[in-house]
């Protein structure tokens, strides 16, 4: 089977975003996923791998998790993570066009959910009391926690490729859920751990 995955992934050549199909395509599809971003851009993270590492082969797993770290660990909301997956994608076509993909890529994963959101509350205060609204908040609620749940094991075999990795992420997994440490703090540790070659790849 390992050997059926790699062959695999010798055979991947990264897609051309300078194609203006593939690139249409890929459009298309972030524009579609916006619409799905349920309790956050985190949610499609399985979808943000599955098109760049799998389908378009831009990047590597490896690649993917730096760029996933590097979003997360920037100010700003999630959804970063589109803009540097376009960047990196479309790196191979120079600079300039990396910077355009990545544009195009933020506003098209970021336009029809706003869009959407500032339709639903306009008139989500008319549906107070309407035992519909109640039922949707409710039923999203384990949804999104599920997805998030299944978001983080994506990750952990993404990233986690040896046992001090695999250790540290649930340690830190018991540490967010048991204390009010700032995350900033285990930011800083594995950095240093990284950094002294204690967590490598």
């Amino acid at each position: 089977m390992s050997l059926v995955l790699a062959a695999a992934a010798a055979v991947c050549e990264p897609a051309p975003l300078t194609d203006l199909g593939t690139l249409l395509q890929v459009l298309w599809q972030f524009l579609s996923l916006s619409l799905f971003s349920l309790g956050g851009g985190n949610t499609l993270l399985a979808e943000y791998h599955h098109l760049a590492v799998a389908q378009f082969c831009w990047l590597s797993n490896a690649q993917f998790a730096d760029l996933y770290a590097l979003a997360e660990a920037a100010p700003g909301p999630s959804s970063m993570l589109v803009g540097l997956l376009g960047l990196g994608a479309s790196w191979r076509e120079g600079p300039l066009w990396a910077l355009l993909t990545a544009y195009g890529a933020e506003a098209a994963i970021l336009l029809p959910s706003t869009l959407l959101m500032v339709a639903a509350c306009l008139s989500w205060k008319r549906l107070e009391h309407s035992p519909w609204r109640m039922a949707f908040e409710r039923g999203m609620g384990p949804i999104t926690l599920g997805i998030l749940f299944a978001v983080g094991l994506k990750i952990l075999r993404t990233a986690d490729t040896n046992v001090p990795g695999v250790v540290v992420s649930l340690v830190v997994c018991v540490l967010m859920l048991r204390t009010r440490l700032s995350p900033l703090w285990f930011m800083a540790v594995a950095g240093l751990l990284g950094g002294l070659g204690v967590i490598n790849r």
